[in-house]
Parts: C-alpha cells; structure tokens; sequence
C-alpha cells in the first residue's frame, strides 16, 4: 500500500502483493481491515487511497455505491487494473494533494499507508475536503507501542494512538479508536518467538522487502499461505476490533483502526 512522499519511490517491494508468502494472521489482518471497513461502506461512495494492487477493493464494492482505488506506484496500479479488468476505476495520485473535487465521496480510506506519508496532515485535510458532509475517514496502522513492531524502511513517522486521534480532531473529525489482534503472552513458544524479533530488530537484521521477510517467516512461525489478489468471505478469521478510552493503555495491540466522522 503505497502513497506519495518526498522523490520517486517505488514502494512495490514492502507492499503485500498477490501470490506473496504471508502468515495466517497477516491473512487476518488483510480480512479485518476490508471487513470492518465495509460496515461503513454500504450504499456509499468510497475512495481508497494507497490501495496497492486493491485486494479488499472487490469486497468493499459489493458493499458500495461507487468506489474507486488511488495509489502511487504505477506497477501496483497496473496489477490491480489487469486483475478487476475494468470492474473497479483506479487512478494514480499523490495523497497529499488528492485529484477529485469537494465533497466527492461518503468514505475514505487509508490502510497500513499513514507512515509514509511526508506530511500525514496534509492528507487528513485533503481526506476532508473530498468527504461529504457526512463523511467518514477509515485508517488502519500497525501500532508503534506494540514491543515487537518493526518499522518499514520507506517510513517516515509512526504515531501512536493518542497522536492519531490529536491529528484527526485538529483537522475537523470527532474520531474514535480501535484495537485489533491483541498480543498473546500465554505461549512459550511465542514469547520465544518475540524475544527474537525483538533481537533481529534492535541489530537491524530484518529484510527490508516482502520477499525477504517470507524466509524468515517460515523459519519461525511455520507453514504461509498465499497472499490473494482479492478479499472473498471463505473462512479468514476475523478479529473484531475493540473500542479504546483516549486514556486506556494501548501496547498490548499489534493494529490500531481510528474511525473519523466529518464535523461541519
């Protein structure tokens, strides 16, 4: 899932892409962020920036109005258009400066994306402008206070809970927060697994690309599965995301999900 930031960059090598070797949970997590979007989705118009090659964009629009994909690495969008063969209209754009007029669409979203952005303001405040008065801004995020999390090399700043929901109420959104797949402490097995994540991390030892990650994957968490070129409702666990206090801890979160209504 890639989104414009400062130069050319190409963000297909840390964007899950179809045929990938992923884990169970990263499954969960793809069927997660489209299902719980969805319920916002029915009926509207909606409008997916960063969407990469558009695997939940299928699942969203037999939910939807009308939806159309954006992202900014032309390979991505190339996969995402021979793969929906005209079903879905994807543009290439830049997210700080989005190509549609005011009041364009009754849901935006932005999943696992926020963090390369040059400037996450700007792209809140052009995710208001395009909303409705009506609208709805939907972000997902890997949690930065989750003690094992890695961050992507074309990163730029990860904010945590508390920030999201500051940046999203500066701009004009009364907005709440979700945490979803909470971290298990009851395996051994796991906390092993953790402790030598953590490990690799601090020594930067972790490929920077999607390919390079499968290996290690495999190595530790055992058997993949493959990444699909789009979302379907055939048996994915879903993880319901639970409603978070402003106030309450929130590190024992792998995913943070801030859903923003529009204040006009």
């Amino acid at each position: 899932m890639t989104v414009a930031a400062v130069g050319p960059i190409d963000y297909s090598d840390v964007t899950e892409i179809a045929g990938n070797r992923v884990t169970p949970e990263a499954l969960s997590m793809l069927y997660t962020r489209y299902a719980f979007g969805a319920t916002f989705c029915a009926g509207r118009d909606v409008l997916e920036v960063a969407c990469g090659e558009a695997a939940g964009l299928g699942y969203i629009a037999r939910r939807a109005r009308r939806i159309v994909g954006g992202d900014y690495t032309p390979g991505l969008l190339a996969a995402a258009n021979r793969h929906y063969r005209g079903r879905i209209p994807f543009v290439r754009l830049d997210a700080h400066a989005l190509p549609f007029r005011s009041g364009s669409f009754g849901v935006v979203l932005l999943y696992e994306a926020l963090y390369y952005l040059a400037d996450a303001s700007r792209f809140v405040e052009e995710a208001r402008r395009v909303l409705d008065a009506s609208g709805c801004l939907v972000v997902s995020t890997v949690n930065p206070g989750w003690a094992d999390f890695n961050p992507s090399p074309f990163s730029t700043r990860y904010l945590s809970g508390k920030e999201l929901l500051a940046l999203l109420r500066d701009r004009g959104f009364r907005a709440q927060l979700y945490g979803a797949f909470p971290i298990s402490h009851h395996s051994t097995r796991l906390k092993a697994v953790s402790a030598i994540r953590r490990a690799a991390v601090k020594l930067h030892l972790i490929p920077r690309t999607m390919k390079g990650k499968a290996l290690l994957k495999r190595l530790f968490l055992g058997p993949l599965a493959l990444f699909p070129a789009e979302v379907g409702d055939d048996g994915v666990p879903y993880c319901t995301p639970a409603l978070l206090r402003p106030t309450a801890p929130m590190g024992e979160f792998k995913v943070l999900f801030a859903v923003a209504e529009c204040l006009r």
